[in-house]
């Protein structure tokens, strides 16, 4: 409850100095109340009895005491078992929820001081599929692009795809040896993985297809013009492809966000005269590293970041940094963003450091990875095909749209079918999404359709039915004249659904804080709920005082637009009809 400590605070304040304490001493200690029968707001009184050496209860009154004058028209305040207990009027509710209600933003301000951020998510690899190990990387990126945008940031995408290095040796000849016309009908069918497949294959058993292979590799780093056409039809094919999982997941990624390997290749020279040139480039078994301290090997002794191999070629952590330099000094990002596994938690510990000491990230940057756990399958491991594979992402989303369509069907059998199409397409993919957005993005966590497909239970289509059910309400009010009308609070579910309309600015900065969009998540289903508390034990259109019947459709006003925006953040569709 944010907003009723910013209103509390200044009374608090007179009423602790009256008594000689710190502020230092108090303010870590108010909060949101754990038992909301006891209040809103509470302090817990007990560290405070070491500083004054009196018994948490004794302070606890006097703290009471004190400060009640001051707040008197915004809260109550009692103490109990040493805590104090600060709950809001119904009138201060009240006069919050239509200030609230009467906000297009629903309270939500944008930054102070606005930020550019670079944020790198999604990261395929050209000619292979998009596997639902791609999931996760595409719908975190896709929601905090869009959270931080609402927060008033310039938010640059930034789809690094796998477009170099020496696996495109073995993909151009195997391209040649199919010949081009048979080699895009394959690619166009989207089977990218066979594709690959084929020619590691024919690497692995074929001795002269490897030595035409690396002699290739020599031609596409050289820059040979006919080489690089023919590595730019697998990256066009594949471009292709990225894209239609794209528009089928619903995310902002666009051709635009594209930054291969390939653009950072010329660049890759001047990170290890940058090192160089700051002391701190040394040579360990042959290699160009950098030490970054704290990190040590399985034998404790400090392991390097590969900058150059012995042979001359560049590492990834190289590209990694270049790529630093160049989202820093020419798109002057102020924060750098990586929605990348946590088995690369080290990797970018060490690549952030290195920088760190180069002066190549300085005190005013924010480099951050945003790490995530794994999609486990109903036997708690990696999630796989019945064939034992990695599950691709389309055959997932396609499966999604199917299964939500049959519950559409179920359930509004009547609606047209262009209608019914577009409702199951919004359920399906809004239900991997929020399934995946509403776990903790750092844990694992099972992939289960029944669950996710419920209308029922923490899950999109129990959001989505609220929206809809909401907007029925409004197909049956012929005037406009509610909007006018303050919020009046005075019953218990009223109250519940005031204060969860309040809280949706909380939620949504601390989701935007610290990149954890499974808190906004939380709040919607929380809002759902209360409202669907409200919805039947508060009659709306039937009230009989004209005054209640239009503060309540403000009400479920502020909470359909609560719902539809939060949706809209995470990227999922709310129809207004399901």
């Amino acid at each position: 409850m944010d907003l009723l400590i910013e209103a509390t605070i200044p009374g608090i304040r007179q009423g602790m100095s009256a008594l000689s304490i710190e502020e230092d001493a108090w303010m870590p200690l108010l909060g949101p109340a754990t038992v909301s029968d006891h209040g809103d707001l509470a302090m817990a009184c007990h560290s405070l009895a070491r500083i004054l050496r009196k018994s948490p209860v004794d302070i606890a009154e006097e703290i009471c005491t004190a400060i009640a004058p001051n707040i008197e028209e915004i809260a109550e305040v009692t103490s109990m078992n040493g805590f104090v207990n600060i709950k809001a009027t119904d009138v201060w509710f009240s006069e919050r929820v239509t200030e609230v209600a009467t906000d297009q933003r629903l309270g939500i301000a944008k930054a102070k001081v606005p930020r550019t951020v670079a944020i790198d998510y999604s990261s395929p690899n050209v000619a292979k599929e998009m596997h639902v190990g791609h999931l996760r990387s595409t719908v975190i990126g896709d929601a905090l692009t869009r959270i931080l945008t609402h927060q008033g940031h310039t938010v640059i995408r930034e789809n690094h795809i796998g477009d170099w290095g020496t696996p495109f040796g073995m993909l151009i000849e195997h391209l040649l040896d199919l010949g081009e016309v048979e080699a895009g009908d394959e690619l166009g069918v989207g089977d990218l993985d066979s594709f690959y497949k084929t020619a590691r294959g024919k690497f692995d058993e074929d001795p002269d297809f490897a030595s035409r292979s690396r002699a290739r590799v020599v031609l596409l780093q050289g820059g040979d013009e006919d080489t690089l056409r023919l590595w730019k039809v697998l990256v066009n094919e594949s471009t292709r492809y990225f894209n239609e999982v794209y528009r089928l997941l619903d995310v902002l990624l666009v051709d635009d966000d594209l930054m291969g390997e390939s653009a950072y290749h010329s660049l890759l020279p001047s990170v290890v005269s940058r090192l160089s040139d700051s002391g701190l480039l040394e040579v360990s078994d042959g290699a160009d590293v950098v030490f970054p301290g704290g990190h040590l090997n399985r034998e404790g002794e400090p392991l390097p970041l590969i900058i150059r191999k012995g042979d001359g070629g560049y590492n990834y952590a190289t590209t990694d940094i270049a790529c630093i330099i160049d989202r820093t000094e020419r798109l002057h990002a102020d924060d750098l963003l990586y929605v990348v596994g946590t088995p690369q938690s080290r990797h970018f510990e060490m690549v952030f450091e290195v920088c760190r000491m180069a002066k190549i990230l300085g005190e005013g940057h924010r480099s951050e990875h945003v790490n995530f756990g794994s999609v486990l399958g109903s036997d708690g491991k990696v999630l796989k095909s019945r064939s034992g594979s990695a599950v691709k992402l389309v055959d997932l989303l396609e499966e999604s749209i199917s299964r939500a369509a049959a519950v559409v069907e179920e359930k509004n059998p009547e609606l047209g079918e262009d209608e019914k199409k577009r409702i199951a397409r919004a359920v399906g993919i809004g239900a991997v999404k929020f399934s995946d957005l509403s776990n903790d993005r750092r844990l694992d966590y099972v992939f289960d359709w029944s669950k996710m497909l419920s209308f029922e239970g923490d899950t999109a289509p129990y959001l989505q039915y609220a929206y809809a059910r909401i907007c029925s309400i409004f197909t049956k009010v012929a005037d406009s004249e509610w909007s006018e009308y303050p919020i009046f609070v005075n019953d218990e579910y009223e109250l519940r659904l005031a204060r969860s309309i309040l809280t949706y600015r909380d939620s949504f900065e601390s989701s935007a804080r610290d990149l954890m969009p499974n808190r906004l998540c939380t709040h919607l289903l929380a809002l759902t709920s209360a409202f669907g508390s409200f919805y039947e034990n508060c009659p709306v259109l039937i009230a009989e005082d004209p005054k209640v019947r239009n503060s309540r459709l403000r009400l479920c006003d502020a909470t359909a637009r609560a719902l539809k925006t939060g949706l809209s953040l995470l990227g999922i569709d709310a129809p207004e009809r399901m």
